[in-house]
């Protein structure tokens, strides 16, 4: 991690980057300054990029991986060799400039779902990110008895980020004492060898998640679903979701699970 005084902002919706930690060849995070005007909920996105040549700006969704009570913002992204954003992106680093447009959507907060006992998050890849965010909200675990994170990578290296993130909940100022006895990790991996191999999916249908937490079954009244990943995984939880009798929720109409389509193609 390289840290330095951020510089002002002088580009329209720029922030300084105050942070870069490269997790593995193809994923990084980073940190930049908050606009004082942002205000945001915990699971939401923002549009973030950088100016082209011709100095039209080149923006892609990204979820906020901060809570919303934090001084900065923090986000997590994947390094794409021929990417038109990711490949410039990657390069970045602490006092250079992002455009970010202060404007958060997302279906992925707590007031998309109905009150439950228990908040399932279910990701692959760099769809942890929003819950980076929930996962350090104190009212997650005001508002639930059992909060599970299950994330699925190709390989363990993959899950270093979101490991992080989960290992430093118990120490947390603000939150430790709500996480005890209430966070479940639940990470797999689907290419190389781990505790926990296969799709997440695959360990829901056949029930090798609710064994290894000591956790029912999904049923409508007590379980609450959030998922961000591919198109595979989105539509492999979703199909259980429903046959669980879970119905997907929204904004304006809360139900028992939410799905994160905005970063999908």
């Amino acid at each position: 991690m390289n840290m330095q005084r951020p510089q002002t902002p002088a580009l329209p919706d720029a922030q300084s980057v105050t942070a870069v930690t490269h997790w593995t060849d193809t994923l990084f995070s980073f940190r930049v300054t908050r606009p004082r005007s942002l205000r945001f909920r915990s699971g939401e996105f923002v549009m973030i990029g950088l100016p082209k040549e011709d100095g039209k700006p080149l923006l892609r969704a990204y979820s906020i991986a901060s809570p919303s009570w934090d001084e900065e913002l923090e986000f997590y992204s994947i390094k794409v060799p021929d990417g038109p954003l990711t490949s410039r992106l990657q390069q970045i680093g602490a006092g250079d400039q992002i455009i970010l447009r202060p404007k958060p959507v997302g279906t992925l907060v707590l007031d998309a779902l109905l009150p439950g006992k228990t908040l399932w998050m279910i990701c692959t890849g760099t769809g942890v990110a929003p819950f980076a965010s929930l996962l350090r909200d104190p009212d997650t675990f005001a508002r639930y008895e059992n909060v599970v994170l299950a994330h699925t990578c190709r390989n363990t290296a993959e899950l270093a980020y979101g490991r992080a993130v989960v290992t430093a909940l118990p120490d947390d100022p603000l939150i430790g004492e709500q996480v005890a006895g209430k966070l479940h990790y639940y990470p797999t991996t689907t290419r190389a060898p781990s505790v926990r191999e296969g799709r997440i999916s695959d360990h829901i249908r056949d029930g090798r998640v609710f064994g290894a937490l000591d956790l029912p079954a999904w049923s409508p009244a007590a379980d609450r679903v959030m998922i961000c990943g591919s198109m595979g995984l989105n539509t492999d939880i979703m199909s259980l979701c429903k046959a669980a009798g879970l119905g997907e929720g929204a904004n304006s109409k809360p139900a028992e699970f939410v799905v994160e389509k905005a970063f999908v193609e």
